[in-house]
């Protein structure tokens, strides 16, 4: 069960910095041009179709945090037996771990951007919590877009839903408490 906690947290570690990087984004000077939104101001049934906090430096500062990630667990796969035991059945020597990087970094991102669609329909103001699915959006995204090159058993994706719903909730507390986040959820 140890072994699967750490497989669940190892696997989908660049999603889930990923996920948090574009708070981040915002900080860095030279990305500051590249805060255009994701729908490019389009709108869909009158309004936005994911809104302007979905911007293209949040999903190419995700996808870099996933592939520089996936880029370090790939070095630590090859030069450590004991990360070679614990993140079985992923393979590093097999998977394009450039491209795995892409998919869970996008597909955070993205899945996160499908939610924002949501929420706009059903007028939920942007940043505003819609609890559980600000905090498992990113999870499905992630893990749907990564199945087409590592696809897990049911019972992984279940605990890595788990476990990952779990530590956002921990991580935007902390963040909260940090003042990074201006709510606790």
């Amino acid at each position: 069960m140890i072994k699967d906690l750490i497989f669940s947290i190892w696997f989908f570690l660049p999603a889930g910095l990923a996920n948090a990087s574009p708070i981040y984004a915002v900080r860095i000077p030279g990305l500051k041009k590249l805060g255009y939104p994701l729908d490019f101001n389009k709108k869909f049934q009158g309004k936005l179709i994911f809104g302007k906090n979905k911007t293209w430096r949040g999903l190419i500062l995700a996808i870099t945090v996933g592939i520089v990630v996936t880029t370090i667990q790939h070095y630590m796969y090859i030069h450590s037996s004991w990360i070679r035991s614990v993140s079985q059945p992923l393979n590093y020597r097999t998977v394009n771990f450039v491209l795995l990087g892409t998919l869970l970094g996008a597909g955070a991102i993205l899945g996160d951007a499908v939610e924002s669609f949501a929420k706009r329909r059903l007028d939920i103001k942007p940043g505003s919590s819609w609890f559980p699915y600000d905090q498992i959006d990113y999870i499905f995204g992630g893990c749907l877009l990564s199945w087409f090159i590592v696809s897990l058993s049911i019972p992984e994706y279940i605990l890595i839903l788990g476990v990952w719903f779990v530590i956002h909730l921990v991580s935007s507390y902390v963040g909260y408490l940090t003042g990074m986040k201006d709510k606790p959820i």
